[in-house]
């Protein structure tokens, strides 16, 4: 049987994965560090202007390759799994969360609060921000001021967000642009971004994208990415409670087993598959799991919810351009009223629904050069809106991931399957928060001449995170605010799933921002060599 050994095993291979391991390889870079992925490595980057055309005309994947078949779970939003992960292909938004977020229980009374403070959040978000190549402009609001500003300027509007700002902004409600983790001038090897309009595969690299940060640990002697292999299980040594080994299997030889071995295993895998992994390393010692003798593993799965709109404005919009940066106003960050609590960011995108150029008429008539240039203008008159607020809901212990013995993979081990469920605080509050968003969408769409078109409600949580969330209390959490696991001394998860809520924005930065907090701890346990 293989066995592989280093100083530090990440399992997943993921943006907690590359941001983690590139930290640890310049605090301490005579440890090894071996990263093991289930996908494939996909490092074509001089392919994806064809697969971004490919896409344009046909609708293909444009990651081809990029999920593996039996490998997949009932619940989840997102069956990416490659080096890289889903950063893969996100749109790069980088919004921070608030200190409301991590003092629910403290300035609202509700749900818990994090055991960290936001001073120290707060800086590791800029680290975050310098490592991923962020542009943005600040916040205009006080309770958001940074420590330091932004890697870049922001991106330059469209003439389409030119208008939907002046119009939004008419509410009297202040916009902003939301920060990228795209180029606005050439970064860290990295090109400028174009506007190809096409974020979730950028063809020049302006995009963060994590299989960057792999190639270049690549070429340092102490790393190794094994990718199409998966890791089954973890066990403990025989009269500890510490990791001894990550039990694999390469996906290119079933039949001969992997072993990997490492003085720290850090979990790097997902909101899903990190819980799924601990619950199926059981034991007769451990029958409920690794990390589980809270219970918790795989509870207060959360996210956010969100309500949106569309709104006909009186403004000239022509999609096309750069469609995926939007506005975001942190005003509603704060719940103004703690007896009436709701809490959400508000974000306005343009939409192309009735204004793409069309090659007929609505009289069926063939529409050629100035004749379609003439039926566009017309049509783009009025322009319309996408108005969406992500907001803060809090999961109940039943907020579950648990192993579905229906569902199985090739290797005959029980698949996760997720099932979000609110808390009663939540829910009692749930007409309040409809009826929040009514007005506020009225109140947009009627400061601007508009017509508010359709509201509507999502049916899932967006953001996703949880399943190994964070504490002091080893009865109530999986891990302390640096990840690691109170049950076994040698075992961190990083990112995601150590959140114990989603607050109301899009979470990727926060992810990265723990992560590289967890990194300074996990080097610091190694003597000096």
């Amino acid at each position: 049987m293989p066995r592989y050994e280093s100083d530090v095993c990440i399992i997943g291979g993921g943006i907690t994965a590359a941001m983690l391991a590139l930290k640890l390889s310049e605090l301490r870079p005579e440890l090894s560090v071996t990263v093991v992925e289930a996908g494939k490595r996909l490092f074509d980057a001089e392919n994806r202007m064809a697969y971004r055309q490919r896409s344009i005309e046909y609708a293909e994947n444009p990651w081809p390759g990029d999920f593996i078949a039996d490998q997949a779970a009932q619940g989840i939003i997102s069956r990416t799994m490659a080096v890289g992960g889903s950063a893969l292909h996100w749109g790069g938004t980088c919004n921070r969360f608030s200190q409301e977020d991590l003092r629910l229980q403290s300035m609202f009374g509700l749900y818990t609060d994090w055991p960290l403070e936001w001073a120290e959040l707060e800086k590791f978000y800029c680290e975050a921000e310098r490592r991923l190549g962020v542009s943005g402009e600040p916040s205009p609001f006080a309770e958001d001021r940074r420590s330091e500003p932004y890697p870049m300027p922001a991106m330059a509007m469209t003439h389409n967000l030119i208008e939907l700002r002046k119009w939004a902004e008419q509410s009297g409600i202040p916009f902003q642009t939301t920060p990228q983790a795209k180029n606005t001038q050439p970064y860290d090897g990295r090109a400028k971004c174009i506007r190809c309009n096409t974020c979730t595969i950028c063809p020049t690299g302006a995009r963060y994208s994590p299989d960057y940060t792999f190639r270049r640990l690549l070429g340092r002697g102490n790393f190794a990415l094994h990718d199409q292999t998966l890791v089954r299980k973890l066990s403990l040594e025989e009269t500890k409670s510490t990791v001894q080994s990550a039990e694999a299997v390469a996906y290119a030889k079933p039949e001969e087993p992997v072993e990997y071995r490492a003085g720290v295993f850090v979990l790097a895998s997902g909101y899903c598959w990190s819980p799924h992994l601990l619950l199926l390393s059981r034991s007769p010692r451990f029958p409920n799991g690794l990390a589980n003798r809270s219970g918790l593993v795989g509870r207060y799965m959360c996210g956010h919810a969100f309500q949106s709109a569309m709104i006909e404005i009186d403004a000239r919009i022509y999609p096309g351009m750069n469609e995926q940066h939007g506005l975001i106003s942190r005003q509603f960050f704060r719940a103004q009223d703690r007896g009436r609590y709701v809490r959400h960011d508000l974000r306005v995108w343009e939409s192309a629904a009735g204004h793409e150029p069309r090659l007929r008429s609505a009289d069926g008539r063939i529409l050629l050069g100035d004749g379609l240039l003439a039926d566009w203008r017309q049509r783009a008159q009025r322009g319309t809106a996408r108005v969406r607020g992500y907001y803060d809901v809090h999961p109940d212990r039943e907020s579950s991931l648990t192993l579905d013995p229906s569902a199985r993979n090739r290797f005959g081990d029980p698949l996760p399957k997720i099932e979000h469920r609110l808390d009663a605080a939540t829910e009692a509050r749930r007409g309040l928060t409809r009826e929040h968003f009514q007005q506020l969408f009225q109140k947009l769409a009627q400061a601007g001449n508009g017509k508010l078109l359709s509201t509507g409600a999502g049916n899932y949580l967006d953001h996703p995170a949880g399943g190994c969330r964070m504490g002091t209390d080893p009865s109530s959490s999986v891990c302390d605010s640096f990840g690691q696991t109170h049950d076994h001394e040698n075992l961190f998860v990083a990112g995601s799933p150590t959140l114990p809520n989603a607050g109301c924005t899009n979470g990727t930065l926060t992810f990265v921002a723990l992560t590289l907090r967890s990194a300074e701890r996990i080097a610091a346990r190694f003597p000096r060599r």
